[in-house]
């Protein structure tokens, strides 16, 4: 499984180099996830067989392992929605750490979200911290969390307006303690077409808007990349799957 720092050199340089020295700080420090146990909490008979089916193409051990998601740990689940990622987080952390399960009002009022996140939840997941409100308004404490994930909905942010989302990854920087990640998983877009409408986003995208908020990235990953598909469907198109080709992008708070 490859994990690089890919189709960044040309337009990022100097950021790049940068890099290369938190990669090695992050390396030396971050300890390995246990992918056993978690594999063993994914297959357990507790958990959905809606939500297996989906681990083939989100692959949650090997993402979360490339981030550097360790027992013990603080996370934030950015824009949870009915929470597939929670229950994951919070079987990889352990009972010691703790997760943070984001919504707005917006994402809980949008079908049976809100059901969904209350029978999830149902006191089986005793880690998990319900934390609601708007980018701009969240009550985390500052420099408390050692990582944060958005899954699969930074580009509807982004899309509809890139200045909520700076405020966004402000408000996550600030969340972070200093040397934490900010991992970004989002449907990969062709540049020049209509990502707005195919509900995807460029790499180059996604990389600006990073650093335009102060993270440095520490790498790229392939490990979520789909041969099969050209970037020219939306990812609810059914001949996909809902198996797209995925950016996988890992970000530092200095």
């Amino acid at each position: 499984m490859k994990h690089s720092i890919l189709n960044l050199t040309a337009r990022w340089p100097l950021l790049v180099a940068s890099c290369a020295v938190a990669l090695l700080v992050g390396s030396s420090a971050a300890l390995a996830l246990d992918e056993t146990r978690l594999t063993q909490a994914l297959n357990s008979a507790d958990r959905s067989d809606a939500d297996k089916e989906l681990d083939d193409s989100r692959q949650p051990v090997v993402v979360l392992s490339y981030l550097g998601v360790e027992d013990g740990m603080t996370v934030l689940d950015l824009m949870a929605s009915a929470g597939w990622y929670t229950e994951v987080l919070s079987h990889a952390v352990g009972p010691q750490g703790k997760v943070l399960m984001h919504n707005t009002e917006g994402s809980l009022a949008r079908g049976n979200t809100a059901d969904n996140v209350t029978q999830r939840l149902n006191n089986r997941l005793a880690n998990v911290e319900r934390v609601e409100g708007d980018f701009d308004e969240l009550d985390i404490p500052s420099g408390s969390v050692d990582l944060a994930l958005t899954h699969l909905n930074f580009h509807d942010v982004y899309n509809g307006n890139p200045a909520a989302a700076q405020v966004l990854l402000s408000t996550v920087k600030d969340a972070l303690k200093s040397g934490g990640i900010l991992g970004i998983v989002d449907h990969r877009g062709n540049v020049g077409a209509d990502n707005v409408a195919l509900h995807r986003i460029t790499l180059d995208e996604v990389a600006q808007a990073v650093t335009e908020a102060g993270f440095h990235i520490v790498g790229v990953s392939d490990a979520l990349h789909v041969d099969s598909d050209s970037r020219t469907l939306g990812p609810f198109d059914e001949s996909l799957g809902r198996n797209t080709d995925r950016i996988l992008l890992k970000a530092m708070k200095p």
